[in-house]
């Protein structure tokens, strides 16, 4: 690639020559700075009216639970729905629920359990979103350009976070955490418009799949027997479960650790958020997929962590997290192409549903646990047993490859043994836990 010459740059945003992914990433940016907005703003709400570390872990774990619960459903669901019209009925829901809780704040009649019941109807929002709006990427630009297009939705998601905490923090300290849920009341109208937008002849789109018995239970058998899923699946089931708890660990970081107020807590999400959109650039432009990225992604995520835990400065904690936010984004843009590329078109909702269940599905344990952690003893260990989870992860999937690889190296000697004996399965030979830079499959 000649980067001199602006190679780099095409390949990093390549997927934005498609129109209809264009028009979408544009609603699609300006609703995640609303939403990211709301997310600080719920998180500093529950923390002013509760003062409470485990009652703001219990309020992200019941907006989470409804994925954990619901979300292998919700991909049944878009497996066999028109994608694009049933994201733009739970986007408008979505927007319905910000105006109400902005509503309730701004006239001073919120109250910590209507929070949590807007929190679950949130949950139960995103338990049948998550998985249309992830695979409908594909329908868009294709299956050449689903590895771009899904680090650069990553990078749209870490930019918003750069930008909405920030502009949260500064909107609490003037007009009030009310106005913050309002604006993202506001911003939903951006990508109900892109959705209605879209030039739906030149999607495509995957046929339906047909109303069957068990098919969420063909789903997980599925999922269990691709090597290129299941592993994935399981790192991020770790990995989401304690280190991405950033609702929980980062406001008491501020207020606790550092002795600050809501733009402490806004500067250190940006700064995640900052060094995530650096990270997803330079991933997208790399284009990598496998277990071997994966490792290295949630080995860095891990040390980045550690480093950012037991930083002796705000301002040294806050350079931790720009390096938090790279590895960060860069596992979950791995981790999430190598599964969509793995799975049949037919299973690709169940498998990208499993996917959430197993980032934001854990959040219900880990939420509270994590904040538990906090409150038994200091922020510095709750994000450090976040890190420590990422390097478990990682040598979890080294220890998978090697065995896998030794077995592979075994089969030669069971096929000169004669008739009789099961060829390697297409897929698991010496190489696949390499990375490919080219297709879904490990190599």
């Amino acid at each position: 690639m000649d980067r001199q010459s602006g190679g780099f740059w095409r390949v990093t945003f390549s997927s934005l020559k498609v129109p209809n992914y264009r028009r979408y990433f544009l609603g699609q940016s300006v609703s995640l700075i609303g939403t990211w907005m709301q997310m600080a703003a719920q998180s500093w709400l529950v923390l002013t009216l509760t003062h409470s570390s485990t009652y703001l872990g219990l309020t992200v774990a019941l907006q989470t639970l409804p994925v954990l619960l619901l979300g292998p459903y919700g991909g049944v669901i878009a497996d066999r729905s028109d994608k694009r019209r049933l994201m733009v009925g739970l986007q408008i829901a979505m927007g319905v629920q910000a105006l109400v809780l902005g509503l309730l704040t701004v006239f001073g009649a919120v109250r910590f359990w209507q929070v949590c019941v807007l929190a679950v109807l949130l949950g139960l929002n995103n338990a049948f979103e998550n998985s249309a709006r992830q695979s409908f990427v594909q329908e868009m630009v294709g299956k050449g350009e689903l590895r771009n297009a899904i680090t650069l939705n990553s990078v749209t998601v870490n930019a918003a976070r750069a930008i909405g905490p920030g502009v949260g923090g500064v909107l609490i300290a003037t007009v009030g955490i009310g106005i913050c849920f309002l604006l993202n009341a506001a911003s939903y109208v951006a990508v109900v418009a892109s959705l209605l937008l879209l030039d739906r002849s030149a999607l495509r789109p995957s046929p339906p799949a047909p109303r069957a018995p068990h098919q969420l239970r063909q789903g997980l058998a599925y999922a269990a027997g691709v090597p290129t899923i299941a592993v994935p699946l399981a790192m991020m089931a770790l990995v989401g479960l304690l280190a991405y708890e950033f609702q929980v660990t980062l406001p008491v970081f501020a207020a606790h650790t550092f002795h600050s107020g809501s733009e402490a807590y806004g500067f250190m999400t940006a700064a995640t958020g900052v060094g995530a959109v650096i990270g997803g650039l330079f991933t997208a432009a790399r284009g990598r997929t496998g277990l071997r990225s994966m490792v290295v992604a949630a080995t860095g995520f891990g040390i980045a962590m550690l480093l950012s835990a037991y930083a002796p400065a705000f301002a040294l904690a806050c350079v931790g997290l720009l390096f938090v936010g790279w590895a960060s984004v860069s596992f979950i843009a791995i981790g999430n192409s190598t599964i969509q590329l793995s799975a049949r078109p037919d299973m690709r909702g169940r498998v990208v549903a499993l996917w959430q269940v197993a980032f934001q599905g854990t959040t219900p344990i880990g939420g509270p646990l994590v904040g538990w952690i906090i409150a038994q003893s200091d922020p510095r260990t709750g994000i450090a047993v976040g890190g420590l989870a990422c390097l478990v992860a990682a040598g979890g999937a080294v220890l998978f490859h090697r065995r896998r690889a030794a077995a592979a190296a075994a089969a030669p000697v069971a096929d000169a043994a004669g008739p009789g004996t099961v060829a390697a399965e297409p897929g698991t030979g010496p190489a696949a836990g390499a990375d490919s830079g080219t297709s879904g499959t490990v190599r």
